[in-house]
């Protein structure tokens, strides 16, 4: 284990700090300063090498959390990072980018801050990357096999990677114009720099893995060309259907999905021409929902210049601390301050939209919202609590419904669940012969970690599938159930 007295010597948790506000705001990059090895070592010593390690049952991925701490603690980054690539093909996205159900089960945090699980994972794949351990994994041999993976976000591409290795000849197609998915457009620059997407795909690339990007599976090519071109393929093209919210005034100009205005705010980032970009300059802006998704526009409002931030939730506030319903391990629901909120702006909660206000000229000029009030018949609006908030931008961040039907529903045998999600068996595998899929397209919106720990399972079958037999991990079982522990 780690420093066996680690735990008792090291009682506090700390984390790089965030770069002042003042100075964050005023352009894109991460928000976070570079970590102190000094520190790093420390955290890391407080691991306890639990007998039952409840921060694996936390991670869907089956981190060997234990044994990279402990490498970081002995001073052996090079290590850490094979025992961390051992379960994860990408922990410089989940480093950034996963809400850390790992740490929520903790032994350590029955009584103690959490280790800083997450901050050790970061910090461990930037050594990595840093000093050149990340190196191309090409497979011995091919198997004369080809898959096609539909979406390139974190699950397509563990399942392509996967795959890949195992030796399948696999090409990866995008409809956008850049291979990432969602961790290229629906995040901004400030939570994960668009550096270390391309980082990896010159590593998946030497591997072998092909990339197909600008291309609309079901509209260039359709589903049964493409099943007809490939002898498996995996069907892996998220959530992306946004949860509507259907009110007077919802067709006024200045009220958009979060997705248009975040996509359209990182083909900016990238230095695209964005004719008409949606932009928060010099406006009172107004997002409704709570989540990261919210949050991720509350922070491109504040570095658009925007005069006023108000981020609306239907709900309580979370508890400041884990609720009695929700004990240890499971990871909680707590009020958060991520470095968006951070950066200024208001926070209303039990605030219920009634309406969105005209200005006249068919634009958005304010939102009518009232006090949630909580009855036998659900969270309603309380009346004679109406009062308007002042909006010019309106950013509707309420999640998403499931995957996208028109397409794969109409060319193949597809079929889809009560709650949206492409139906599949216990093999991942749809009511279309030959036809996988995994992550959000299969589950529903979900974390980033279950999105990777899908692709590497998915792939396990579809090996499986082609050769008869696997030696692939596969970390889950599938289901159609959001995450939960």
């Amino acid at each position: 284990m780690a420093d066996p007295q680690g735990f008792l010597k090291t009682t506090v948790r700390e984390l790089p700090a965030r770069r002042p506000v003042p100075v964050r705001i005023l352009d894109w990059k991460e928000v976070y300063e570079p970590g102190d090895s000094a520190v790093l070592k420390r955290q890391a010593g407080r691991c306890m090498d639990c007998g039952v390690p409840f921060c694996h049952q936390g991670c869907p991925l089956g981190n060997l959390i234990p044994e990279w701490n402990d490498l970081t603690w002995r001073g052996d980054p090079r290590g850490a990072i094979e025992r961390l690539h051992a379960t994860n093909n990408f922990p410089e996205f989940t480093g950034r980018l996963c809400p850390a159900p790992c740490e929520s089960a903790c032994v350590l945090g029955i009584n103690q801050p959490a280790v800083t699980i997450k901050q050790v994972e970061v910090s461990t794949i930037d050594t990595a990357v840093a000093n050149g351990w990340v190196e191309p994994e090409p497979p011995t041999r091919l198997t004369g096999k080809t898959v096609a993976v539909v979406g390139s976000g974190p699950a397509g591409l563990a399942a392509a990677q996967q795959l890949t290795r195992a030796g399948h000849t696999v090409a990866v197609y995008e409809r956008d114009d850049r291979i990432g998915g969602l961790l290229r457009y629906g995040i901004p620059d400030f939570k994960m720099e668009k550096h270390h997407i391309e980082t990896r795909l010159r590593q998946m690339r030497a591997e072998g893995t092909r990339f197909r990007a600008g291309v609309n599976i079901g509209v260039d090519i359709t589903w049964e060309e493409l099943r007809g071109r490939y002898d498996a393929v995996v069907v892996a093209t998220g959530s992306t259907v946004p949860r509507d919210l259907p009110l007077p005034g919802r067709e006024l100009e200045g009220v958009h999905f979060a997705m248009e205005y975040l996509i359209e705010s990182n083909r900016a980032s990238a230095g695209d021409e964005v004719p008409g970009q949606i932009s928060a300059a010099g406006k009172h802006v107004v997002v409704i929902g709570g989540g990261d998704t919210g949050a991720d526009c509350i922070g491109t409002a504040h570095r658009q210049g925007a005069l006023s931030v108000t981020n609306l939730a239907i709900g309580k506030r979370p508890l400041d601390v884990r609720p009695d319903h929700q004990p240890w391990p499971v990871m909680p629901t707590v009020f958060e301050v991520s470095s968006a909120h951070e950066e200024g702006g208001d926070r209303a909660y039990l605030a219920s939209t009634i309406e969105f206000v005209d200005n006249g000229a068919g634009e958005v000029r304010a939102l009518r919202v009232a006090e949630t009030e909580y009855t036998a018949d659900g969270r309603v609006p309380k009346p004679g609590t109406e009062r308007e908030i002042p909006a010019d931008l309106v950013l509707i961040a309420m999640g998403f419904t499931g995957p996208e039907q028109d397409s794969l529903g109409g060319q193949t045998t597809a079929e889809f669940t009560n709650r949206g999600n492409v139906a599949r068996d216990d093999r991942y595998e749809t009511a279309e012969p030959g036809v996988f899929v995994a992550g959000d397209a299969g589950r529903g919106q979900s974390l980033i970690v279950w999105a990777i720990a899908e692709g590497r399972a998915v792939a396990a079958r579809v090996d499986e599938h082609l050769m008869g037999e696997t030696a692939l991990p596969a970390p889950v079982a599938p289901t159609d159930a959001p995450f939960s522990l």
